[in-house]
């Protein structure tokens, strides 16, 4: 059962943990790759309803002189530390609500109610590893982020964006420039007319003294683009960047603000405040990251759910980017662990509905001329399908070329983030019997080449380049791999980047558990002082 992967609690090791390594390692390959996802699902009589709910339990494995090591930690958040005392759930996460009086009678939920009309999120930061300067953080979508020791896996202390920014909700995906900046936006629900979109950039910053030196101090908000609707901001969780642009894609999957705030009086989870409208069109923005102002081009396309950009480029006078969309917003609805916990099969007769994901690529022109006959497609780059196609009132309706199906958790080979390239990789999502796989796309070709062991789930993977590397896939995947089969311990897989064979797996003998998302971090780029700071 898929619950056997996801739902099962897992267990800390602390202590490094030496691999055993068959097949061969490149010399080069030295550091860290930090992972994060989900690793506790149940506490005394309490469990959570949805896999994104468990509390973070953060991985790292180590490649240093051909040798591979691994250890875990859970995240000492503050939740973790609250539940932990209380030795059952107290804190609530996205599908499951706790209520502080267990009666949970009528005046109980009015009191709560009014305590929590804005929700002071949990900081269960379980999605991602972010950087911020010198400094990396345990990550998810809300307002506090979590600055984690990367070769300890210590938690150092807690940082709150809402210091340095008015935001509520910031997204886990940032984006890096060739300067070590950070770019990442966030939402900002109970602002000054109305909510917005807030887009920041944290200079790379390094730290001066052995005390705590944020770079999150030098925090600058990049614009803020006001929502749609003031009572239903639209969800994301990544966006696009490019050489001179930032790419937001304002979608009909949305948050419901009223519900959020009674969703305690009502006795209804966070997850169920995100509501999905059909009918309604998605719209592009498009922001120049110098200025701050956004294009006066209205592009937009068909009602779309969107989780993961790829990358996204500029060429002849054309922005053009990639993301992985969906017809439906039930990807979420698929991860409680009720779901989770059927059979491979029974979840496939059960939910014909779940669409996949779709791989798809959309051009913006950025030039258009005023004598620009209206329903001309705009789109003059003759390697790809998409349109934009310019409308009677000037705005640009956009349709996609769909480079694959069933890819998800997309990775490149990022020096070439915001460049133009050829390749991405990712995880096959197939909900069957069949094992799963991994997969490297060529966009020219539109050729897939995948990886598959029986029995064997990888995670999403991770690129790292070779040294002086100049194609763009002269470099090494790594994903973490575990297994239903007791007899089948994890290890960390190793394949050629070019060629998408194996090169090495690094056998781990103790438990590892299924995670989300991760970074490396090569062994130059690790702070040596880090588990002696503090975030706040």
């Amino acid at each position: 059962m898929l619950r056997g992967l996801f739902g099962k609690n897992g267990t800390e090791s602390p202590e490094p943990v030496q691999a055993n390594i068959e097949g061969s390692l490149p010399d080069w390959l030295q550091g860290t790759l930090l992972r994060n996802g989900p690793g506790l699902f149940s506490l005394g009589d309490k469990t959570y309803n949805h896999w994104f709910d468990g509390m973070a339990l953060i991985h790292s494995f180590t490649f240093k002189d051909g040798e591979v090591f691994y250890r875990s930690k859970f995240l000492r958040s503050e939740t973790y530390k609250k539940n932990m005392g209380a030795n059952r759930i107290v804190v609530s996460e996205f599908g499951t609500m706790i209520y502080p009086d267990p009666c949970k009678n009528i005046f109980s939920k009015m009191f709560t109610h009014l305590c929590n009309a804005i929700p002071d999120f949990t900081d269960n930061n379980l999605i991602n590893i972010i950087r911020y300067g010198k400094d990396y953080y345990a990550s998810a979508e809300v307002n506090y982020i979590n600055q984690i020791d990367p070769e300890t896996l210590e938690t150092v202390g807690r940082a709150n964006y809402r210091k340095y920014i008015a935001l509520n909700l910031a997204t886990a995906h940032p984006h890096y420039d060739d300067y070590g900046n950070t770019y990442n936006m966030g939402t900002s629900i109970m602002s000054f007319g109305g909510p917005k979109y807030v887009i920041f950039k944290v200079p790379s910053g390094a730290k001066e003294t052995q005390d705590h030196h944020l770079a999150l101090k030098n925090l600058k908000q990049v614009c803020s683009v006001p929502c749609r609707s003031s009572l239903y901001p639209s969800y994301f969780h990544s966006f696009g960047m490019t050489e001179n642009y930032i790419i937001f894609v304002e979608q009909p999957f949305k948050l419901d603000i009223l519900r959020l705030a009674t969703a305690y009086f009502r006795g209804i989870n966070w997850g169920t405040c995100l509501k999905y409208d059909k009918e309604d069109q998605t719209l592009i923005h498009l922001i120049n990251r110098t200025t701050g102002k956004a294009v006066s081009t209205k592009f937009y396309t068909d009602a779309l759910v969107i989780f993961h950009h790829i990358n996204a480029y500029e060429d002849e006078g054309h922005v053009v980017f990639d993301m992985i969309t969906y017809k439906d917003s039930n990807l979420y609805n698929m991860f409680y662990l009720q779901n989770m916990a059927k059979k491979n099969e029974d979840f496939i007769q059960s939910n014909d509905q779940w669409s996949p994901p779709v791989c798809q690529r959309f051009v913006l022109p950025l030039d258009i001329e005023k004598e620009t006959p209206v329903g001309s497609n705009l789109v003059k780059l003759t390697d790809t399908t998409a349109t934009a196609v310019l409308q009677k009132d000037k705005s640009v309706y956009c349709q996609p070329d769909t480079l694959l199906v069933g890819l998800e958790l997309p990775g490149i080979n990022y020096k070439f983030n915001s460049k133009k390239y050829r390749y991405f990789y990712g995880s096959r999502v197939e909900w069957s019997p069949h094992p799963n796989k991994l997969g490297k796309l060529d966009i020219v070709t539109r050729k897939c080449v995948e990886w598959t062991a029986e029995e064997c789930y990888p995670s999403e993977p991770v690129f790292v380049a070779s040294p002086g590397a100049v194609e763009e896939d002269d470099g090494v995947i790594l994903s973490s791999v575990v297994s239903l089969n007791p007899e089948k311990p994890p290890f960390m897989l190793v394949l050629d980047a070019k060629s998408f064979t194996e090169l090495a797996r690094a056998t781990i003998s103790t438990s590892v558990h299924m995670d989300l998302h991760g970074l490396f971090v090569p062994q130059q780029d690790i702070p040596q002082s880090s588990s002696q700071q503090g975030a706040e």
